[in-house]
């Protein structure tokens, strides 16, 4: 039965000054002179694991049971979630091609997907099967806009909820279901992480974005933007306990946990331990223990890696512009244009693993 959410705005534009005036300015004043250590992990294959000629193939979401992953796929102006093989990458089917699914789709449960979706006339959480049949379902009725909700096994949601930007009079809908690399920022818009009880009650936990749920449910991991920064947190699912995990001059976004919830893997344009931070456009993947220690790095390549996502398999998935070789496509079984985004994987370290 669809549960009606009214999101109170009004209330979330009032708590952006605590948010935003008192803790993104002690951010900012405590933490970006911070550094971490850092550790690289041993040299690491990395392999293609998606690749249809002439398309683009990103975030990739790993299913509970280690079987399947949904893919953000499809060419500019023709994008679908599709779900594919964890382990070798082959399409099975097609799970949905709203638009609005392509900043919301997640697992819930290894039989199931939940996204937001403006079918009915509003905006609303519905669940379908992965396997694309039968009947799609709305979960909850929203008011307001939304990316990232995550439902809870106990009920309720975690959601972004976005705030026009100061000036502005509405968030463009166009942004919110655009597919881009840097899914952490909307143009035109501020972020709060909230979480919306069955009965429809909104709590703000936190300015944020790129929520991701522990394995046992209790907490969230997080981006939160601090001046020209964004850093990684972690926060009890009821608002309590908020922990900084990173502290660097650079953007650590689009967290995700391993499936033991010891690791969170995240996207960086942080460079090597040396301290250059001249390439911003160098990003990778970085792993951190949930207590803030072992940083490690785990990819290193000069393209676009992101979006990470730790299968039960002891590999993490990630879409990348790198380079295809030749050998690699031969091995796929395709031809034509290499460019764009694919999804690859690499092993996980002994260490994680």
């Amino acid at each position: 039965m669809s549960k009606l959410v009214m999101m109170a705005f009004a209330v979330m534009a009032a708590s952006s000054t605590a948010f935003g005036d008192d803790l993104l300015d002690w951010l900012q004043e405590v933490t970006e002179n911070q550094e971490q250590s850092v550790a690289s992990a041993p040299s690491v294959s990395v392999r293609l694991e998606t690749h249809e000629s002439g398309e683009n193939e990103m975030y990739p979401k790993a299913s509970p049971d280690g079987k399947y992953m949904l893919v953000v796929s499809g060419k500019r102006n023709s994008q679908m979630i599709s779900r594919r093989l964890l382990e070798n990458g082959d399409p099975i089917n097609v799970v949905t091609s709203d638009t609005r699914a392509f900043n919301s789709a997640g697992w819930h449960g290894p039989q199931h997907v939940t996204f937001l979706s403006d079918r009915g006339g509003d905006l609303g959480v519905w669940q379908v099967a992965a396997n694309g049949e039968g009947p799609v379902r709305r979960l909850y009725r929203l008011s307001g806009q939304f990316v990232d909700p995550i439902v809870l096994e106990g009920g309720g949601l975690i959601a972004v909820g976005l705030l026009p930007a100061y000036g502005r009079g509405s968030v463009n809908s166009g942004n919110i279901s655009r597919v881009d690399f840097n899914n952490w920022k909307i143009s035109g818009h501020e972020t709060r992480l909230l979480h919306i009880s069955e009965e429809g009650v909104v709590s703000t936990l936190t300015a944020g974005v790129n929520p991701s749920l522990s394995p046992n449910g209790k907490s969230i991991v997080f981006s939160m933007q601090a001046g020209k920064s964004w850093h990684l947190f972690m926060v009890n699912v009821d608002g309590s306990n908020l922990i900084q995990l990173t502290n660097s001059r650079s953007i650590d976004v689009q967290p995700t946990w391993s499936p033991d919830g010891k690791w969170v893997a995240f996207t960086s344009n942080r460079s090597d331990s040396d301290g250059d931070m001249s390439n911003k456009e160098n990003w990778d993947i970085w792993m951190i223990r949930r207590d803030g220690r072992h940083l490690t790095r785990l990819t290193f390549n000069p393209a676009h890696d992101g979006a990470p996502a730790i299968g039960s398999n002891g590999r993490v998935y990630f879409h990348s512009d790198r380079k295809v070789d030749k050998q690699a496509l031969v091995g796929h079984g395709v031809s034509g244009s290499t460019s764009g985004f694919h999804i690859w994987s690499a092993a996980l370290p002994a260490m994680v693993d």
